[in-house]
This record gives C-alpha cells, sequence and structure tokens, in this order.
C-alpha cells in the first residue's frame, strides 16, 4: 500500500476532494500501475452498474482477475460481496481517517466518465492465455460419463 502525505494532511486533501478520481483511490493501495488500474477497472464497473456479478464484468480481464481484484476490494472494506454481487460498502478501517473521506466523495460525485487509459497510460492491456485447458467450439456439448459420440 502506498500511503501518501495527502491522506493525513487536511489541507492537501480539501484539495483532493474537490475533483477525487479513481486513479488515487487504486493508488493507494497499489504502486504498480497495472495492478492500481485493474483494480481501478473493477471499482469503476462498480460504480458505473451499483451491484456487479462476476459474470457481467466483460471481456477487458479475465474472470479471474475480475474476481482477484473484486475480492480484494471486499478484503480492504470497500466492497462487499452479497447474493453473488459486488457493491460498495462503508465499511473501512480507522487508522486510514481521510482515506474513507476521499473514497466516499469519489463514490457519491456525480457520473462523470473517468478514461482509465488515459489515467494509467503505461499500464498493460488485456493478459494473453497463459496456460489451462485449451477451449474448444463443441465444449459443453458433449455427452456425460466420459462417452464419445459419434460425428
Amino acid at each position: 500500500m502506498s500511503i501518501k502525505y495527502w491522506e493525513y494532511e487536511d489541507a492537501p486533501l480539501k484539495e483532493k476532494l474537490k475533483d477525487p478520481n479513481v486513479k488515487d483511490l487504486a493508488k493507494i493501495y497499489f504502486d504498480n500501475e497495472t495492478k492500481a488500474y485493474r483494480f481501478a477497472m473493477a471499482l469503476y464497473k462498480v460504480k458505473k452498474s451499483g451491484a456487479i456479478r462476476l459474470k457481467d464484468c466483460g471481456n477487458e480481464l479475465p474472470i479471474a482477475t475480475w474476481k482477484r481484484y473484486l475480492d480484494f476490494g471486499v478484503t480492504v472494506g470497500l466492497l462487499k460481496h452479497e447474493d453473488e454481487k459486488y457493491s460498495f460498502t462503508d465499511r473501512y478501517s480507522k487508522p486510514l481517517r481521510n482515506i474513507p473521506v476521499y473514497i466516499k466523495a469519489w463514490i457519491e460525485d456525480p457520473a462523470k466518465d473517468e478514461d482509465l487509459a488515459l489515467l494509467f497510460p503505461s499500464a498493460k492491456g488485456r493478459q494473453e492465455k497463459r496456460g489451462g485447458r485449451a477451449r474448444n467450439k463443441s465444449e459443453g456439448s458433449g455427452s456425460q460419463d466420459g462417452e464419445l459420440t459419434p460425428e
């Protein structure tokens, strides 16, 4: 976690609260630009839709990556996971006293569009498949119990 000076000082915080953005929020938790970008994507999806299911996250990232970052949001107290949906909550940790104010200001900010590609210019895009089972077109249409079907 990269805690910056403005999170503890009142004057810099007041300046930041005038225009909160998801980049500052994600950079609190991740120094790595790519990880911060992915976490920002997850938070932004939840903000846009109010509550989101994993299957509705989109193709920008693999499902496992979406789950990892959404679960991280649950771990740090930004999100809650109920009824198979992720949504915002206000369980913030007390030691990080100004961070909750900034987070709440960003969540409640009117729906302004934030271009994540501009906010994280050096982040990497979609990952290439690195292994695992190959996907076939006929996958899921085969018979059960390992029986072979005539072609």
